[in-house]
């Protein structure tokens, strides 16, 4: 376990996000790229790390610039894995498994359905790398898709096509997230009395997870693409797709208490999210072989000291890489061996005495 110490606004954080950005995705504080590169500076970035994985070693890379090589704006970042340059930032999926918790996520429960879809869509990455790529085409599609519909003189055609393309991404969203919520409630209910966090109970509300749970997935997509079909005028005048994987929302309840998250005090909700990141770590190990890499933000400075040791034990049982930060050393005690202690200030970090 890493531990990064110092004052706010020492650049801890911006450790963590560098770290996040070697995953698929915008990493943890979900920043548009040109906002990355330091301030003052012209805007490219770039990051790269030595992994050392069960699966092989490897040397991977990700950046980006303000502009192409032929002057146009940059639309994607570039990749590179063991000095080859991939398609797009999913091929990282394959290679480092990466999870996170920040401050910005506290209120997960209580905020739109949006941000409990995008945390899961997370968790459901780990699980399958190619996820977070099927849910990019789909919202891609479905754009074309409103452009198309917004055009009075729309060509049934190719309206046809985009739906088919989309009932086919659908479907295959569907069943990842309906098999990682079956896979994490098998092994919240299996560990439930033996963590020192809550356990939660976790559901999809959406219309296309309860399809796919209903029937055979040929048969799924055919429904849906029907569904689209037949919305089409409702979608026109809303300006929007009213129905698909892009409107589904997490359900979480406190288990020991048998209440709805949302409705759970703040403390509560914080220590939700622990428990659900721990399960969601375990159970990848349990499916993998291995632990994905984690990123905690701020996390051990909200527990009480009983929690944090139960944290700190939980953290050395999984045997994964966990980089954590906080603004008091204190907070850390108790790491354990093995751990490595370091004060951030102004962007630079120096080792520091565990004992």
């Amino acid at each position: 376990m890493i531990a990064l110490v110092g004052s706010n606004g020492a650049g801890k954080t911006n450790l963590l996000e560098a770290i996040s950005l070697l995953s698929p995705g915008r990493g943890l504080r979900g920043a548009a790229y040109e906002t990355v590169g330091r301030l003052g500076g012209s805007g490219a970035w770039a990051i790269a790390a030595e992994v050392e994985t069960p699966l092989g070693d490897h040397a991977i890379g990700t950046g980006w610039t303000p502009s192409s090589e032929d002057g146009e704006p940059a639309q994607s970042r570039m990749v590179l894995i063991d000095g080859r340059a991939q398609k797009g930032s999913g091929a990282l999926g394959h290679v480092l498994r990466i999870l996170w918790l920040t401050p910005a996520m506290d209120r997960l429960f209580a905020g739109p359905a949006g941000d409990r879809r995008r945390f899961f869509d997370r968790l459901v990455a780990a699980f399958d790398p190619d996820h977070a790529a099927r849910v990019a085409a789909f919202e891609r599609v479905m754009r074309e898709r409103n452009l198309l519909l917004a055009d009075m003189t729309s060509d049934g055609h190719w309206l046809a096509s985009l739906e088919a393309s989309m009932a086919e991404q659908a479907v295959a969203i569907a069943a990842a997230r309906n098999e990682a919520v079956a896979t994490l409630s098998r092994h919240m209910a299996a560990a439930r009395d033996d963590s020192a966090f809550p356990w939660a109970e976790i559901a999809l509300a959406g219309d296309i997870e309860a399809l796919v749970s209903a029937m055979p997935a040929v048969r799924a997509e055919d429904e849906y693409r029907r569904l689209l079909a037949d919305s089409r005028k409702a979608d026109r005048a809303a300006g929007r797709t009213l129905s698909g994987p892009h409107r589904s929302d997490l359900l979480v309840r406190h288990g020991p208490k048998d209440m709805a998250a949302d409705l759970c005090s703040t403390g509560e909700q914080k220590a939700l999210l622990v428990g659900l990141i721990l399960a969601e770590a375990q159970s990848l190990r349990e499916v993998m072989g291995w632990a994905p890499l984690l990123l905690l933000d701020e996390v051990a400075a909200h527990l009480d000291r009983a929690r944090r040791q139960a944290l700190f034990a939980h953290l050395r049982r999984l045997g994964t890489q966990v980089w954590m930060t906080g603004t008091d050393r204190e907070v850390f005690d108790g790491l354990g061996e093995g751990s490595a202690l370091y004060e951030v200030a102004a962007g630079r970090m120096q080792e520091m005495d565990m004992a």
